[in-house]
């Protein structure tokens, strides 16, 4: 049984790494996804593709893994540049502005 292991990128609505801090584990498919003729749905019969698992660390889920004897890839997050304005928000709002403020 094979997994990966990796941490969630943010959403694009949110600023803050809220979701992103945990680590997590997700089983590879066994089998690929069918569409069902009368529907359209797709679906699969493998239980396990639904299934993912939150971490505190990387550390403790590669032992989860070794535990339960899973072939596990860690996929390592990219790291982030700070996007850091001198002003800030606030800046926006100040009385001595060099230029007008117009939505």
């Amino acid at each position: 049984m094979r997994a990966r292991i990796y941490r969630p990128a943010r959403s694009a609505t949110q600023s803050g790494p809220a979701m992103s801090r945990q680590w997590v584990l997700e089983y590879t498919p066994e089998a690929p996804r069918e569409i069902d003729p009368l529907m359209g749905w797709t679906s699969s019969g493998d239980m396990r593709s639904q299934i993912r698992l939150g971490f505190d660390s990387r550390e403790a889920a590669e032992a989860y893994a070794r535990e339960h004897g899973l072939e596990a890839v860690v996929i390592r997050p990219k790291p982030r540049k700070a996007n850091l304005r001198p002003g800030g928000y606030g800046e926006n709002f100040s009385p001595n502005r060099r230029q007008t403020w117009t939505h």
